[in-house]
């Protein structure tokens, strides 16, 4: 995956050094400037990324690192390569939202065509602070593996699942998520799914390699119980609204799975999970369901393989977050809801499926969706040799299943039911 996406890069770096040479503007058109217009679209949208230590290759922190990359950077937010938020539409649904309006694109690529102007130097805005520490505060519990992982220089990306016991008697409810890459540079995303048969325990057990947890693609290859979220570049701790929580059950083992895109050097890695605990009554318990089509048939060749799925809401819920799931394959993901009355509502919207940037959607106010609502969506997949990221060459027939050249099609909703009113006893207290 890293030479496509290197590749992909320099072909886009190239393409803009022919469309954004300096050019002449007309009498009385506004040219952009780095402080006025272009420094605040990049401190907003693309430091937290890249600042040093982080899984960008490189830092814009300052004019001079933006006017060194500003070919690359006009081609890769033309194209909508980058920021990395796949879900379209510029409605600001949901929370921490990377995607550039349009507006700000176009201001980049004239700024660009106009040379790389600064303006007035005093007037540009001072770079972003990151935190170093945990961003939600100090965690009442921290869950890592017992060891670090050591992870080669070079080769193909690696999906390593760590098994993490946490040997509560009793359930807990968690208030707060928050997943902190112990190595930006070679973490590139995560996902904590929950796990409550020993059977990823036992995959550990069984893997020899001399490193901790196991290796797989996709999920975390046993039946998962539910989920404590996950990371991906740009994303805060997920933090449950009040009086709502999600379900850690007792003897659950968190299984952690890490994808590690590597950097050219043998690099080390130990992410962490940290948790706060609900220290109020839980009246709603955070539910997890998914919205899948498993009869996935794709035959070679066909580069819009295209299938559909509904799932019918039988109670009054509120739809909090979402995770749509695809493999190599994935192309775009559609899902909209019918109202009882026949009104139809977005829900998301990914028009160029990318494996390498999924991750959590979480609505900034939650979708009501009542009694008899149906969800739709509409799933489509590229299995041409036109798909650079196809794992098979020739392309070959893909079905539903785990493995690198298996697909899926998945959208996790994390939704609570109106009206529910657990009045759950509460086993941690600070």
């Amino acid at each position: 995956m890293k030479e496509i996406h290197l590749g992909a890069l320099a072909l886009l770096a190239m393409a803009a050094a022919v469309f954004c040479a300096p050019s002449a503007y007309a009498a009385g058109s506004a040219i952009p400037t780095y402080s006025h217009d272009i420094a605040p679209i990049i401190y907003q949208n693309c430091s937290s990324c890249h600042h040093q230590g982080q899984v960008a290759p490189f830092a814009l922190m300052s004019y001079a690192d933006v006017q060194q990359h500003a070919g690359t950077i006009a081609a890769v937010t033309a194209s909508r390569y980058m920021p990395p938020w796949k879900a379209a539409h510029e409605n600001g649904t949901f929370i921490d939202e990377r995607r550039l309006t349009t507006a700000q694109i176009d201001l980049i690529q004239r700024w660009v065509k106009a040379g790389e102007p600064i303006g007035n130097k005093a007037a540009i805005p001072s770079p972003p602070t990151f935190a170093s520490g945990w961003l939600m505060g100090k965690p009442d519990v921290i869950f890592k593996p017992d060891r670090a992982y050591h992870l080669a220089a070079s080769g193909g990306d690696v999906y390593r699942c760590f098994v993490i016991p946490t040997d509560y008697s009793s359930d807990r409810w968690v208030k707060t998520v928050e997943v902190r890459p112990g190595n930006p540079r070679v973490v590139h995303h995560v996902i904590v799914y929950l796990d409550t048969t020993g059977k990823a325990a036992q995959l550990a057990a069984a893997t020899h390699d001399g490193q901790p947890g196991y290796i797989h693609f996709g999920g975390p290859g046993v039946p998962a119980t539910g989920s404590l979220g996950g990371w991906a570049p740009g994303t805060m701790p997920m933090t449950m609204p009040q009086g709502v929580g999600m379900l850690l059950p007792k003897g659950a083992a968190l299984v952690v799975q890490v994808h590690y895109h590597k950097d050219g050097k043998a690099e080390t890695d130990l992410t962490q999970v940290g948790v706060n605990f609900c220290t109020r009554p839980v009246q709603k318990k955070m539910n997890i369901a998914a919205l899948a089509y498993p009869g996935l048939y794709i035959p070679a060749g066909d580069a819009n393989y295209t299938v559909h799925a509904d799932l019918p809401i039988p109670a009054n819920v509120h739809l909090f977050s979402l995770f749509p799931h695809m493999h190599l394959l994935g192309h775009t993901m559609v899902v909209t809801a019918t109202l009882p009355g026949g009104k139809t509502v977005p829900v998301i919207d990914i028009d160029n499926w990318n494996f390498n940037w999924q991750g959590f959607y979480t609505f900034k106010h939650e979708l009501a969706l009542p009694a008899g609502t149906v969800l739709h969506m509409t799933a489509t997949y590229n299995n041409s040799a036109s798909n650079p990221f196809n794992p098979n060459n020739p392309p070959k027939l893909v079905r539903w299943g785990e493995q690198t050249t298996d697909e899926m099609c998945l959208c996790f909703l994390l939704y609570t039911v109106d009206g529910q009113h657990l009045g759950a006893s509460i086993a941690y207290s600070k």
